[in-house]
């Protein structure tokens, strides 16, 4: 049923106020360093608190400020994915993806774990901690934890920043695979306009704050009728509009 978004949110002199919808599709929010893209997965997962708004996913409501409803974090059913890793060094690569379990029998959680470590291509892994496996195998471990409680969305701030062109390669098509596999909303924070031109149904441009526009990635990118979306891709990918048709 997708994912509805409307929030407000003042810090210092910054000022947050969007609005947009999605369904069970790959939505980026694409914009300039500090315009709100990353504060707003945070707000819709829970970990901070908006001044003002509304957020529902699934037909489930997570946040509406008018009925005072803010559920905790681990009650929105939401899988996040930060831009640093965050495996717990002591735990094996099959614990911690056992670890995004939230309540489950020893008997569901090892069928379930199993179905991850072969879906994220993880076999042989599973007993080794995160100091002994790549990367590229620590992002697969970090994603199989996000979706191994079967989240209502997937929520993905730069996720493969800090990999090389080949492992950015690699988890392109693994994400391609897991819009595939898993028919829920997924939102993802990127600087990279091939991830952002290549990868999504909808692309979500930020300026400071707002949303500037909405639509197809070719639509912005390419034919984008907006003067305000042509000047800010000018001001911030000016390589970019140097090279569109």
């Amino acid at each position: 049923m997708g994912l509805s978004v409307r929030l407000r949110k003042q810090v210092d002199r910054f000022l947050l106020d969007i609005s947009w919808e999605m369904g069970n599709e790959l939505a980026v929010l694409f914009g300039h360093s500090g315009a709100g893209k990353s504060m707003t997965l945070q707000l819709i997962a829970g970990l901070m608190k908006p001044d003002e708004g509304f957020v529902s996913s699934n037909g489930n409501v997570l946040y509406d400020s008018a009925a005072k409803i803010n559920l905790q974090p681990q009650r929105r059913s939401l899988g996040y994915v930060f831009q640093d890793r965050i495996l717990f060094p002591h735990m094996t690569v099959a614990e911690n993806i056992a670890y995004g379990l939230k309540s489950s029998t020893k008997h569901e959680t090892e069928k379930k774990v199993t179905e991850m470590i072969r879906l994220f291509h993880l076999e042989g892994l599973e007993r080794r901690h995160p100091r002994e496996i790549s990367g590229g195998q620590k992002q697969r471990v970090t994603l199989a934890r996000a979706l191994v409680g079967e989240p209502d969305a997937l929520l993905l701030d730069e996720p493969f920043s800090a990999l090389d062109n080949v492992l950015r390669v690699e988890m392109r098509q693994l994400l391609r695979d897991i819009r595939h596999q898993f028919d829920v909303p997924i939102v993802l924070v990127t600087h990279d306009l091939l991830e952002a031109y290549t990868m999504a149904d909808k692309v979500i441009l930020y300026s400071g704050g707002q949303v500037a526009h909405i639509g197809h990635p070719s639509e912005i990118f390419n034919n984008s009728s907006n003067p305000e979306v042509d000047f800010f891709l000018a001001l911030n990918f000016p390589l970019l509009v140097a090279h569109t048709p």
